[in-house]
């Protein structure tokens, strides 16, 4: 279900807790196993409870109150917009209507091959960079306008 790696990653992540407080790191398992594996599966989740020796709802809890976790299959590139009043001002709402266009899809959707799922974000912390979006809760993109938007997802396509 998830690598020896992955395994080994969550395992660094438990041991800066102390001893008995495993489930702190439930966060950090969530996000190394949804690296591996795209999204949370109920059967992923319920690995993680196990390992940490939680109960499965209280995974399942954090994974569906928390937006950066998926509980449903997502494309292969997750693109999160920042729709907060910020981003909006620095030109979000063009941002996300030419994303639509460009992609044939609306927010919370996948386009039909796969490859991309565009989501709406809350606040990234870059205000002076909008507007931003994200790549699979990982890479920041900044100054997103159509020009660059267009060389993103060219380069994506590759």
């Amino acid at each position: 279900m998830i690598s020896d790696k992955g395994l080994r990653e969550i395992d660094r992540a438990v041991a800066k807790y102390p001893a008995g407080r495993q489930k702190s790191a439930v966060m950090a398992a969530l996000a190394i196993a949804q690296c591996e594996q795209g999204w949370l599966s109920p059967e992923l989740m319920q690995f993680i409870a196990n390992h940490l020796k939680m109960p499965a709802i209280a995974v399942q809890e954090i994974a569906t109150f928390y937006t950066m976790y998926e509980t449903a299959p997502v494309g292969q590139y997750k693109i999160t917009l920042c729709t907060n009043l910020s981003c909006q001002l620095g030109g979000a709402e063009e941002a996300a209507k030419y994303l639509k266009q460009k992609l044939g899809i609306n927010f919370g959707e996948t386009t039909p091959d796969g490859k991309f799922t565009l989501k709406k974000g809350e606040c990234f912390g870059a205000c002076g960079d909008a507007p931003v979006m994200l790549l699979n809760n990982h890479q920041m993109q900044s100054f997103m306008n159509r020009e660059k938007i267009d060389q993103w997802l060219e380069e994506l396509s590759k």
